[in-house]
């Protein structure tokens, strides 16, 4: 009874983290990472539900900082850590989301002395499933180890997962305090695709109302942050009560508290100025290698200006001394307006600049700045299925040498025990799989049968039970290597691969063969029937009067109803015809009164008699037509009327068949 009360505990505590490792109603996840499995709270500033991160990674251990280090105005999430002190590349993995969506995902470090070493923190990198995010290096946030560091990307979702890994690159213990993943929609920032993303630089909210924190959540519905910027000894503050709104498609929603405020220039002739470097040292400009960069300014004219007293604030944009807008813009009252790059920008420096123009009676303002730096999203990681089987085999079995992140790419952090095959322009596929000696138990894993392009798989020295799947059957190259596991295929042939196959492969090659032998009778019969019925129409078109002419009511050229005869059951011959039966009437049978009669024979071979009345024959046509109805008549003769007449000019003819 108490071994159930616990599995009943564990399974519905396995369900919970399973429910909180899935995104919320507004397809949120909100991770503190280093809290507790069992823990999670509601957060007092956003109201937003946080997580433990038990249910998206099996690595690393957690931490809390020094009391020191604890603030009163810090996050509680920045109490608490996960550190990986093992392997090269940790990962958490982020379900349920949609495939081909943009998501902004947002990483946060505070180190706060966790370990007790009081030293520099760890520098280390971030990647996004197989492609590298940012370097994180603790430092150049300042000496303070209670200072947050914040790394920010917005990027397109291939797949309906997507994984964020810690790369230990040699300078310390990768750690980790809070992981945020939020969606936003397909038309938002459209400098973000499939094959580039943005990581932020700087998102500036200018001259806040409250200066001590940045807005986000719920004030701005897709939780980003806008950090505060001010500095009253160089630009001046306005703003308003009224709400800012955004009209048409608004590509980027900035949100209206941040709009409601704006920085200006002391003087009309005043401008406003910021910069950054790039992060390549690189001298040069314009060069492809170099990072490039996307700045988006936010504008809303927020004082109700009288036109009619020609008051009238308009301004240039300047990169580096150039135009980086082509007119003088005006912003528009109590309307949110964006200029921005729709291509990255690559030099070494960048200044930017807004200077009023020479019509403008009113300094220049700002609302809001955002910088992103652009990163390429291109490299391939591996085929989806195989990705999908190779983990579902880690989740069966609770690998953990350094099974973390994508399975073959890149090629110096593979997993432990695979091999991969890379071919150009294609997803690297899995060939081989060693899991020998890993202590593995239950049943070997039908997901195995997943990796079609798998070729070796070890699984001695584990003790697996049960025996081969026939889905493994299905793969013609597999080997499989199950020694040394004393429970697996107790029952005799139950892992003879090869049997299974040979008998998965009668049965492939027994099922198309009867299906062809099928066809191809029921093709025979279409056929034989086919043709007999064509042998049936044609021997009925032979009955009924092959005729190269029409079968119509014929007169001779007399006239006269006596002198008509309806030819239907009888066949009529053109004369060019009878020629050719009676080889151009060349044998003579005998001679009467109408003219001479010819012998011949028709197509089959059928001996016939021609009677062909003369041009000088004194009988009349009615006289001719009178011996050929008798000669239908009389049954004795061993004449068989064929056909009565075919015109020729005035020639009659009357063809019988000799019966002997």
């Amino acid at each position: 009874m108490e071994l159930r009360q616990w599995l009943l505990l564990l399974c519905l505590t396995g369900g919970l983290l399973q429910r909180r490792a899935q995104p919320d109603s507004r397809g949120f996840i909100s991770i503190d990472c280093g809290l507790t499995e069992e823990a999670s709270y509601i957060d007092n500033a956003t109201q937003l539900l946080y997580v433990s991160d038990a249910g998206f990674t099996d690595a690393g251990t957690n931490h809390n900082i020094s009391a020191e280090y604890m603030r009163p105005l810090q996050s509680r999430r920045g109490q608490n850590l996960r550190s990986f002190p093992d392997g090269v590349r940790n990962c958490y993995t982020l379900h349920s989301l949609v495939s081909g969506l943009k998501y902004l995902i947002r990483a946060s470090f505070l180190y706060g002395n966790y370990d007790g070493l009081n030293r520099t923190p760890a520098s280390f990198e971030l990647h996004i499933g197989v492609n590298f995010w940012a370097a994180v290096n603790m430092s150049s946030w300042g000496a303070d180890q209670g200072n947050t560091a914040t790394v920010e990307a917005i990027v397109v979702v291939p797949d309906n997962l997507v994984q964020v890994c810690l790369v230990n690159t040699g300078s310390g213990t990768p750690f980790i305090s809070g992981l945020d993943l939020r969606p936003l929609k397909k038309t938002f920032y459209p400098q973000a695709t499939a094959e580039q993303g943005l990581v932020m630089l700087a998102r500036l909210n200018a001259a806040p109302i409250d200066k001590t924190v940045p807005i986000r959540y719920p004030d701005d519905a897709h939780d980003r942050m806008w950090y505060p910027w001010y500095d009253a000894t160089i630009w001046a503050e306005i703003s308003t009560s009224e709400r800012v709104y955004g009209v048409g498609d608004d590509l980027f929603e900035a949100p209206w508290k941040v709009m409601q405020t704006a920085i200006a220039a002391r003087n009309g002739s005043g401008n406003i100025w910021f910069g950054w470097e790039s992060s390549d040292a690189e001298p040069r400009d314009d060069d492809p290698a170099r990072p490039g960069y996307v700045a988006i300014l936010h504008f809303a004219e927020l004082q109700l200006l009288n036109a009619s007293n020609g008051e009238l604030r308009q301004f240039y944009v300047n990169l580096n001394g150039e135009l980086a807008y082509p007119s003088g813009f005006t912003p528009e009252y109590l309307i949110n307006n964006a200029i921005y790059d729709t291509k990255p920008s690559r030099h070494s420096v960048y200044n930017l600049s807004i200077n009023a123009t020479a019509n403008s009676t009113l300094p220049p303002i700002l609302n809001a700045v955002e910088v992103y730096s652009v990163i390429p999203t291109t490299n391939l990681g591996t085929d989806s299925e195989d990705a999908s089987a190779a983990m579902a085999v880690k989740a069966k079995y609770g690998v953990r040498k350094n099974w973390m992140g994508d399975p073959c790419f890149p090629r110096t952090m593979a997993w432990d025990g695979l091999t991969c095959s890379y071919a150009a322009a294609n997803p690297p596929r899995i060939t081989s799989i060693n899991l020998s000696s890993s202590g593995l138990n239950s049943e070997i894993s039908s997901s195995f049968a997943h990796l079609k392009a798998l070729q070796y798989l070890n699984l001695s020295n584990n003790n697996l039970t049960g025996s081969i799947p026939d889905a493994l059957s299905q793969l013609p190259s597999l080997t499989v290597i199950h020694g040394n596991n004393p429970n697996l295929c107790t029952d005799g042939n139950s892992c003879q691969l090869g049997t299974k196959r040979k008998s998965k492969l009668a049965i492939y090659v027994a099922v198309p063969v009867l299906v062809i032998v099928v066809i191809v009778s029921v093709a025979l019969l279409v056929l034989f029937f086919l043709r007999r019925r064509n042998q049936q129409q044609g021997s009925m078109r032979n009955r009924m009067a092959v005729k190269p002419q029409n079968e119509e009511a014929m007169s001779t050229s007399y006239g006269g109803d006596d002198d008509s005869l309806r030819l239907v059951e009888n066949r009529r011959f053109t004369y060019e015809e009878l020629k050719r039966i009676t080889n151009g009437f060349d044998r003579v049978l005998g001679q009467g009164g109408f003219g001479r009669v010819y012998d011949g024979f028709l197509e089959d071979g059928t001996q016939v008699a021609v009677k062909l009345r003369s041009h000088s024959s004194n009988q009349g046509v009615k006289e001719f037509l009178a011996e050929v109805r008798w000669t239908r008549s009389f049954n004795g003769m061993r004449l068989q009327l064929l056909a009565e007449m075919c015109d020729h000019d005035v020639e009659s003819i009357c063809l019988c068949r000799l019966r002997f």
